[in-house]
């Protein structure tokens, strides 16, 4: 083709376009994308049109003047038909609102109210309409859900917490397993009892001993024990650290333990008046009075707070009774007889049961348990009847020389001494040799003597004394610091103290002090030592009344068990 011709063809093709554009001004701008068919016949109104057209106007089956588009990559959008193709019908959504007929029918409905017209009309049942929901806050729902009434914010508070009260009144407490343990605090002294304080009263080690084995036991089943037991471990921790949950929760537990004693004792009398016959006492409630002592002890009390348990566990153990448990019954006498003794010792008026007495059970004196299954030093073993022999000798001594008589030991003093002292000498402990436990009854053997001689001997530095002393420094130096005879040191350490005349031997009795309280942290070891520091005080100043620490300790106005 010539450029002339092409020149023509652009001009006719201009002139084409131009008287086109005028007839239709949109056929350039407006490109008919793919339709599908419809129900409508859109499709064959659109062919009919197209064939109507000339023929000329057309290349390749389209229009000269039409602009092929450029395809796009990818799948084709569906086109949306033009407003005029979907003019002739209108499309309604379902109704969700009509009467439950209709909608089963599938019919229309023309929601007439209470009951729809097309129903009446078709002579069928209107079932009516589903409940319409509205949402209302908790609150509402649970006052309108059982008053049927709205209310103010005041009200439904008051309708809610009715309604909580009268509808859901279910009980969901359990009854606690033991008696006495109730709070995280009481769980803690448990603890406290098994791990850490039940073998710090007797020879027998932490895995096991009467505390955890027997009394333990017996307090799951007794209220008033194991509350004097809770007290008990309480006492001991607030002694360490004061805490106020610990110090409210542990009077607590005194309080009640004390309370049901008392009810016990009481109940037990009556029960003896109605039925005439003799007092009979539940083992948990003599339990119960040992036990209150050893609080006393774990407190560090000093106006004797101990004396109205010790005097309750004696009238009680004094009793014709027999126990349905026998070991039992020989640890609580074992117990018992050893507190009862050592007291003696630093006391002016507590004197011992008389254990040679015949109307006391006769269980009390059958030795049926080995020596090394002691639950203490002394008792078994037969060292408290020397004991009690030289309390009775201080007594007359103390007598005559508060009279201001002269001699001060008589004769019949003196050869009761001699007699104690070869009893001693020939005194054996029949513990395993090397053990801790033979290292302490030797100690106990040694302060047995040092007591002897501090009673009839007059108060001053003596070589036999001194030898004494260092001896029994000796033993108490060899024993290892984390055994559990270290609960049984304190009335030895006390003695000694009270007879260390030297200089050099008191260091070794401040550590013995130290590293005893470090063991046990018990209340009673702080005064004691402060008793035997105001005993080398008179000591030291020459003081003849050195030699009677009863008498300073009254004067100090200190009562307490050194146990």
């Amino acid at each position: 083709m010539s450029p002339l011709s092409s020149s023509t063809l652009g001009s006719d093709l201009c002139s084409s376009s131009d008287t086109e554009a005028d007839e239709e001004p949109t056929r350039l701008l407006d490109i008919v994308p793919k339709l599908e068919d419809d129900e409508d016949g859109v499709i064959e109104d659109i062919k009919r049109a197209d064939s109507s057209e000339d023929p000329e106007s057309k290349v390749d089956g389209r229009p000269r003047n039409e602009v092929t588009p450029k395809k796009k990559r990818g799948r084709p959008k569906k086109p949306q038909p033009s407003p005029s193709a979907t003019q002739g019908k209108v499309t309604k959504g379902r109704s969700k609102t009509g009467c439950l007929t209709c909608r089963r029918r599938k019919k229309k409905c023309d929601e007439a109210k209470p009951s729809c017209l097309n129903c009446q009309k078709n002579a069928v049942v209107c079932e009516g309409y589903t409940p319409r929901h509205v949402w209302r806050s908790g609150k509402d729902r649970t006052t309108e859900g059982v008053y049927g009434v709205q209310c103010d914010s005041k009200t439904a508070d008051f309708f809610t917490a009715v309604v909580r009260r009268v509808s859901f009144n279910i009980p969901r407490g359990l009854p606690f397993l033991v008696d006495g343990i109730e709070t995280d605090v009481d769980r803690r002294f448990l603890d406290h009892f098994v791990y850490n304080l039940s073998h710090l009263f007797t020879l027998h080690e932490a895995t096991s001993n009467p505390f955890k084995d027997i009394l333990l036991p017996m307090a799951t089943q007794h209220k008033g024990l194991m509350h004097s037991l809770l007290a008990l471990s309480g006492s001991h921790i607030v002694a360490e650290k004061p805490e106020p949950a610990v110090n409210e929760r542990q009077d607590y537990h005194f309080a009640e333990a004390i309370s049901t004693l008392r009810a016990s004792i009481e109940a037990a009398n009556e029960g003896a008046k109605e039925q005439e016959e003799g007092l009979i006492i539940e083992d948990p409630t003599v339990a119960s009075t040992i036990v209150h002592c050893l609080i006393c002890i774990s407190q560090g009390t000093t106006k004797g707070e101990y004396r109205d348990h010790m005097n309750g566990a004696r009238e009680l153990l004094k009793l014709d009774r027999k126990s349905k448990n026998p070991e039992f019954q020989q640890f609580i006498w074992e117990f018992f007889m050893y507190h009862d003794v050592s007291n003696s010792l630093t006391s002016l008026d507590w004197r011992p049961v008389n254990y040679d007495d015949p109307s006391l059970p006769d269980f009390v004196f059958q030795a049926t348990i080995q020596p090394q299954s002691g639950v203490v030093l002394g008792v078994i073993d037969g060292l408290y009847k020397y004991l009690k022999k030289i309390t009775a000798l201080r007594d007359n001594i103390r007598a005559r020389k508060a009279a201001g008589r002269q001699p001060v030991v008589l004769y019949e003093y003196l050869s009761e001494a001699v007699n104690i002292d070869a009893e001693i000498r020939g005194w054996d402990s029949n513990q395993e040799p090397g053990t801790s436990r033979w290292l302490a009854a030797e100690l106990y053997r040694q302060c047995t003597w040092v007591y002897l001689y501090r009673t009839i001997q007059a108060s001053k530095p003596n070589p036999s004394l001194s030898a004494a002393v260092d001896a029994g420094l000796d033993c108490l130096r060899a024993i290892p610091r984390g055994e559990s005879t270290q609960c049984i040191l304190l009335m030895p350490l006390f003695i000694l103290g009270c007879a260390a005349f030297e200089e050099r031997q008191r260091p070794d009795l401040e550590v013995g002090f130290d590293n005893l309280q470090a063991y046990s942290n018990l209340g009673n070891i702080k005064p004691a030592k402060q008793i035997v520091r105001r005993v080398w005080e008179m000591m030291d100043a020459g003081d003849e009344r050195s030699w009677d620490w009863e008498t300073i300790m009254f004067d100090m106005g200190i009562d307490l068990l050194v146990t």
